[in-house]
């Protein structure tokens, strides 16, 4: 099998497979009981609370445990939506966020009388800075804007963003940074939010994670218990919760032997891509992450191309996967002002430290394939 569609979901570690089953097998109790059992896996899912702050560069305490990626945008996006609302109901986002961002700013809007602005970016997914200094105003409570983007895999300047807000110190500026963990150079100190999720990186599903600056507060969207900090009620997943720790560790060992090598495999992929007939590129390189290559082969549904693929045991995406059966047309992809054929046609390769010259050898020379058989039945 040929996997190439790390933006959507990695393999699981096997040091962290093992270590979830030990857990799961001798340390199953709840982290809320008051014997020593219990207390020992409390113990256990602080330690990791502390290693994963030591790694992000953060307080443990600014860290709240989340069943994935999109409950900590929920969480951060609603969080503060409900809390700061005495202050003023406008919300900043983009158009191309992760659907759990997109579609939580809609749902504030529609059903709670919350006012959003959508900034618009450039051809390559990047956001417009001139349009967001020109959409900040007074009653702006909340910017929410993507560090790296999930589909093209263009990543924004976060420090000029954060730049821009010293202007405006009470507005609160979350960043989704589920696809720039362990990919980009990330830095806390520019967001107040930030969300995370474990099976990006080689780690459970169901496991994520947001960053709250000790600075915000946040309205519980799940009530009825004190779990994380009295902000996410409800039992711990605590195994979960405790190798997530030992992930991030792991996703970050050798850091820059692994992207070295992905930006080897970036740069020859995009040769072998521009020269085939009816490719065309649309992941700038140079304000992309490594890991994430869009794609569009003109004039052929990409469906077909996925599946012709797919026959020959290749693995990749048209879009991102959260949103793959409710849009005709990547809403993404759209919004970049692509022509209807490129935008229609899109497709994304996304790499791994594990993925191989080999492997996208073996990927072009079956895509070159499968345009021509489609080609000649036309």
């Amino acid at each position: 099998m040929i996997y190439l569609d790390y933006a959507a979901t990695t393999p699981l570690d096997k040091e962290v497979q093992a270590s979830y089953q030990d857990l799961l097998t001798n340390h199953f109790f709840n982290a809320d009981s008051m014997y020593d059992a219990g207390l020992q896996v409390a113990r256990y899912m602080e330690k990791s609370r502390e290693l994963l702050g030591q790694m992000l560069q953060c307080n443990s305490e600014e860290l709240i445990f989340t069943s994935c990626g999109s409950e900590a945008n929920n969480l951060a996006i609603k969080g503060v939506a409900f809390q700061y609302a005495n202050r003023g109901k406008h919300i900043i986002t983009t158009s191309v966020e992760h659907s759990s961002v997109y579609e939580a700013c809609r749902q504030l809007e529609t059903v709670f009388g919350f006012e959003v602005d959508y900034l618009t970016v450039d051809k390559y997914g990047c956001v417009s800075l001139e349009d967001l200094k020109n959409k900040l105003r007074e009653d702006t409570i909340l910017v929410s804007i993507m560090c790296v983007n999930n589909e093209v895999g263009s990543f924004n300047d976060l420090k000029a963003i954060k730049k821009i807000l010293q202007d405006y110190p009470k507005v609160i500026f979350h960043s989704d940074m589920v696809q720039a963990l362990t990919k980009v150079a990330i830095d806390l100190n520019v967001v107040d939010l930030a969300s995370f999720s474990a099976h990006k990186i080689h780690g459970l599903k169901g496991s994520g994670l947001l960053y709250k600056s000790k600075k915000i507060q946040l309205v519980s969207l799940i009530s009825g218990g004190q779990q994380e900090f009295n902000i996410r009620g409800g039992t711990s997943d605590a195994c979960t919760n405790i190798v997530f720790a030992k992930t991030l560790r792991l996703a970050m060992d050798d850091f820059k032997q692994k992207q070295s090598h992905v930006n080897f495999l970036n740069d020859y992929t995009r040769q072998k891509l521009t020269d085939l007939q009816d490719v065309v590129i649309n992941t700038k390189k140079e304000c992309s992450s490594n890991a994430i290559i869009n794609f569009s082969c003109i004039g052929y549904k990409p469906e077909v191309i996925m599946h012709a693929l797919e026959a020959n045991n290749i693995y990749l995406s048209t879009r991102s996967a959260c949103s793959s059966k409710t849009e005709s047309v990547s809403r993404v992809m759209k919004q970049l002002g692509l022509d209807e054929d490129i935008a229609s046609s899109a497709m994304r390769i996304s790499f791994g430290s594990e993925t191989t010259m080999e492997q996208i050898d073996e990927f072009i020379y079956y895509l070159k394939e499968s345009l021509i058989k489609t080609r000649k039945k036309r």
